[in-house]
């Protein structure tokens, strides 16, 4: 289920159109319809609100001004990189690490 916060891939005639973050969702006088808000993500900033059945924001197709929209839930993909054992990273592996980042930082005078 597509939520505040999650991050959605809006498509336009079935071609990626832009990234948009779910900002909040209100419920509409009509039954079962909601007030989306988008950040859309891409220069300048702006907010959207369009108003959507549960189903659309979930994923399902809809149309706007005619044109075919959809939206698609985005999750960052899993990072399959093993942990580098060089001098910034301690502990065991699968554990939290603290890093320093006080040797990158230039000194004050």
């Amino acid at each position: 289920m597509t939520t505040i916060n999650d991050l959605v891939l809006v498509y336009l005639e079935e071609k990626p159109l832009f990234f948009a973050r779910i900002e909040d969702i209100h419920p509409d006088h009509k039954k079962d319809w909601y007030h989306v808000t988008l950040l859309v993500l891409q220069v300048p900033l702006q907010t959207v609100t369009w108003t959507l059945r549960d189903a659309y924001i979930s994923g399902d197709e809809f149309t706007m001004g005619g044109k075919r929209m959809r939206l698609e839930k985005v999750s960052a993909p899993k990072d399959e990189k093993t942990p580098d054992s060089g001098p910034a990273q301690t502990g065991e592996p699968g554990k939290a690490t603290v890093i320093s980042f006080a040797p990158r930082k230039p000194d004050k005078e």
